[in-house]
């Protein structure tokens, strides 16, 4: 029976990478939809310097803007341009880059490695299956 303990050892192990690369990809997935937020949402910008109160700019989306709001300066009286960059939206892109590909080799090992458990154990009993049939008294050995 030690055999057969390992191999639950060995599947409980491989449930455990499986979930790390679930957990992995649902992270990569969750700044996927943080970088279409940032993308895409229309959003307002702080016009207020110092104690001189006013109301905020309303800007469009990044990436669905006709008008050159979200990509001109300052210096043209549009406060939209410093509030989303593109650099925080591409950085977070890049950071579910290297999570989705981590996440996706956890969940692929840890999958492979249960089915492999799985088939191996039933080829065992597919393998004493055989030995039972081929034993002159035809009874299962115990």
């Amino acid at each position: 029976m030690r055999s057969h303990e390992y191999d639950l050892q060995f599947r409980d192990r491989a449930a455990r990478i499986r979930t790390w690369g679930l957990i992995l990809l649902s992270l990569a997935g969750l700044l996927w939809i943080w970088c279409a937020v940032l993308l895409v949402t229309p959003y307002e910008a702080d016009t207020s310097r110092g104690n001189d109160y006013r109301s905020p700019a309303h800007c469009e989306s990044r990436l669905f803007t006709d008008r050159g709001t979200a990509n001109h300066g300052i210096q043209e009286g549009n406060y939209c341009a410093n509030e989303r960059d593109w650099p925080e939206a591409l950085a977070v892109l890049g950071l579910s880059v290297p999570l989705s590909a981590a996440g996706m080799g956890l969940f692929t090992a840890g999958t492979v490695s249960r089915r492999m458990s799985a088939h191996g154990q039933a080829m065992r009993e597919l393998d004493k299956f055989a030995e039972a049939g081929d034993s002159p008294d035809g009874e299962l050995p115990a």
